[in-house]
């Protein structure tokens, strides 16, 4: 099967990519600017405002020209978005509700959803993002043993930022809107159905990825098991980890440790926190002079693509903007939401540390009983990787005319 679109592992076990199983990708959003994605939506509406009350010259400077974007650029609206079309430049209404996106692999954050201000905003992901869909973000990495995830979940939009700085694909679990048409390859799942003597769901498969993919140098490797009580514990593990990942979304519980294990506040984070640190002894996180506990080691080393997901959050939220520039118009003072936030993330890397044990033991069994061939599967038809067409779906283009796509 190494000349049809799998890889392989020694001589004779193929080793099938992500992208076999799930064909339709699409590359990271790209910004262009950094001043329209914050962990403060309220600093987002500050800087559309500076921006705004600009004119020309400066205002040029402050919404940072590209060769994609400018104040004069015409563009159409992003879809299910409500923000205007018409040209920057003569723009004087309110800042567009920020909207939550992920950004990165575990970081909540809040961009303004207006394409003027998008180099790259990839519409094709937000026409099928819906309360139905869960989205599959690569976490590529540049050694195959790198700690963490190989891949994430999440209901929100990704802007599939690369911790690592090798950015993988975003791979929506549906082609359509409304749960339709699952993003798989064509007559997977009645193979997989015949091979384990159930029937497999996109759902099953999705948690079967989500447990068992693998880091290596050119993506991110799925095996697949040939014996179906591999396959069922594998799927068992992956629901696990997207209960916790998909934060209480599609009528999912909330991640929560079990009592005793909750982390609290025990003192309140002060108004500009300049450091943060880890006492294993007492499971303490000291945010400058704010201290939560207990916090479980396993979150506080939690890594993916090879960097710790705690130190990127907070540097985030920290980082010194230079003065006079978009950047620079944040929060005053630590928010209480961001304490809250913070909560919820120690939470729910606790819990997927805790899982990690049992997927390691998977990817063992995984990578020594796979599938010698998947017939009738690959190579792929070319559609597979195109995103769905959309007939009925009216969307506003440049200067509120309307085109049907």
């Amino acid at each position: 099967m190494g000349g049809d679109g799998s890889r392989q592992v020694g001589q004779d076990i193929p080793m099938l990519m992500l992208d076999d199983l799930m064909p339709w990708g699409v590359r990271p959003l790209r910004m262009g600017r950094s001043w329209v994605l914050s962990p403060d939506a309220g600093a987002l509406r500050a800087r559309w405002d500076a921006v705004l009350r600009a004119r020309g010259a400066e205002q040029d400077a402050l919404f940072g020209c590209t060769r994609t974007r400018t104040p004069h650029t015409a563009v159409g609206q992003l879809p299910g978005q409500r923000s205007a079309t018409g040209r920057f430049a003569r723009e004087s209404g309110r800042c567009p509700e920020p909207m939550r996106i992920l950004h990165g692999a575990f970081d909540h954050q809040w961009l303004i959803p207006d394409h003027r201000l998008i180099d790259l905003a990839r519409p094709e992901l937000w026409r099928v993002a819906d309360d139905r869909q869960v989205f599959v973000i690569e976490q590529n990495a540049e050694r195959a043993e790198t700690r963490g995830p190989s891949v994430v979940a999440s209901a929100l939009l990704p802007d599939g930022h690369a911790l690592s700085g090798r950015a993988g694909r975003i791979r929506p679990l549906y082609r359509r809107p409304d749960g339709a048409e699952p993003n798989v390859a064509p007559g997977l799942l009645p193979t997989l159905s015949k091979l384990y003597g159930s029937e497999i769901t996109a759902d099953d498969l999705l948690a079967w990825i989500v447990a068992a993919a693998g880091h290596s140098p050119t993506g991110c490797t799925v095996p697949l098991p040939a014996d179906p009580t591999v396959w069922s514990a594998g799927i068992d593990i992956g629901r696990r980890m997207l209960e916790i990942q998909l934060r209480g979304a599609h009528g999912r519980a909330r991640p929560r440790l079990p009592g005793g294990r909750r982390p609290y506040v025990r003192a309140a984070v002060d108004a500009q926190p300049t450091g943060m640190a880890y006492d294993s002894t007492e499971e303490t996180l000291a945010i400058g002079a704010g201290r939560i506990s207990p916090v479980p080691a396993g979150a506080w080393e939690f890594s993916c693509g090879g960097v710790r997901v705690l130190d990127l959050w907070f540097g985030s939220r920290t980082a010194t903007a230079s003065a006079g520039t978009l950047e620079a118009l944040g929060s005053l003072a630590w928010p209480q939401e961001w304490t809250s936030e913070l909560l919820e993330l120690i939470t729910v890397l606790a819990l997927l540390a805790e899982v990690e044990a049992d997927r390691t033991e998977l990817l063992k069994t995984a990578a020594t009983d796979q599938l010698a061939e998947l017939p009738g599967i690959l190579p792929l038809p070319s559609a597979a990787r195109r995103p769905a067409s959309v007939l009925d779906h009216p969307e506003e283009g440049p200067e509120g005319q309307f085109a049907l796509l």
